[in-house]
């Protein structure tokens, strides 16, 4: 699933092509994407509505329409674009919902096996939406001392916790392996064992990483793609995530990997985290 780094980086490509425009004309293929909003009032309240601000929280791209936001979780296999020019058969195959704006050009959520979600909220199921996500770890008020206060409080592994979005927004099993990993910690040590020093490293290594990773236009595997529709480079500069059986790029140790910690695949080195 797209993670900050690349719902970022989504968010960058396509916000210059939409504030300001107008949506004129409003298809959805498909409704299973649709979370609380039908597919007929989705449509309805689309149609005419002006792009003022496009922006990311945690994991999804919110487009706010002013009375209503329109926030799209990408999922595995989505993609936001905006195209300049006619769809292709094989972009329009699995365009999910097309917004035709004021300009000529086309907004498209393409999502092959349809695993995203979108939502309209009014300002109350927006304002519900918002508290219930935990602080974006690239904005000045997530500090150490903020993240160790979610550490201290549980006993979870620290990787589940920091990939809990009520903890911490858009960190998800990507970034989590790599700012573990750099930050020395072992990803199934229990959250409250952690000191204020791992606090502090694994603070400065979530947005380093992070970081980076926006600036290499996020990590492709299979499906993933910018909103100009290219892939992203970060898959160059793993360490660990992809990487279980290879040697550890730091001592050379063979990197682990294990279902245990979370049901989802961690790898890290036995060596190199404690």
């Amino acid at each position: 699933m797209p993670e900050l780094p690349e719902v970022e980086t989504i968010v960058r490509g396509i916000r210059p092509f939409l504030l300001g425009r107008r949506l004129v004309r409003i298809s959805l293929s498909h409704h299973d994407v649709l979370r609380g909003v039908s597919r007929r009032r989705l449509i309805r309240d689309l149609t005419g509505a002006t792009v003022r601000e496009v922006f990311r929280r945690a994991k999804h791209a919110v487009l706010d329409l002013g009375e209503r936001r329109l926030v799209v979780q990408p999922g595995m296999t989505g993609s936001l674009v905006v195209h300049g020019r006619p769809l292709t058969a094989e972009e329009a195959r699995y365009a999910v919902l097309r917004a035709l704006l004021d300009d000529g050009r086309e907004l498209v959520y393409r999502d092959v096996r349809r695993l995203g979600t979108l939502l309209l909220l009014d300002q109350r199921g927006w304002q519900r939406y918002n508290d219930s996500i935990g602080p974006e770890p690239l904005d000045e008020g997530f500090t150490p001392e903020r993240l160790g206060l979610a550490l201290q409080r549980s006993r979870q592994s620290v990787k589940k916790v920091i990939m809990d979005q009520r903890h911490l927004a858009g960190v998800g099993n990507i970034y989590a392996n790599e700012a573990l990993f750099a930050a020395g910690i072992d990803p199934s040590k229990p959250a409250v064992r952690l000191t204020e020093d791992d606090h502090r490293r694994l603070h400065a290594e979530i947005r380093r990483i992070l970081l980076a990773a926006i600036t290499s236009s996020g990590t492709t595997f299979r499906d993933y793609r910018t909103g100009t529709g290219e892939p992203g480079n970060f898959q160059l500069e793993l360490h660990v995530y992809g990487r279980e059986g290879e040697p550890c790029r730091q001592c050379g140790t063979r990197l682990t990997g294990t279902h245990a910690i979370d049901a989802r695949i961690s790898v890290f080195c036995h060596r190199c985290q404690s």
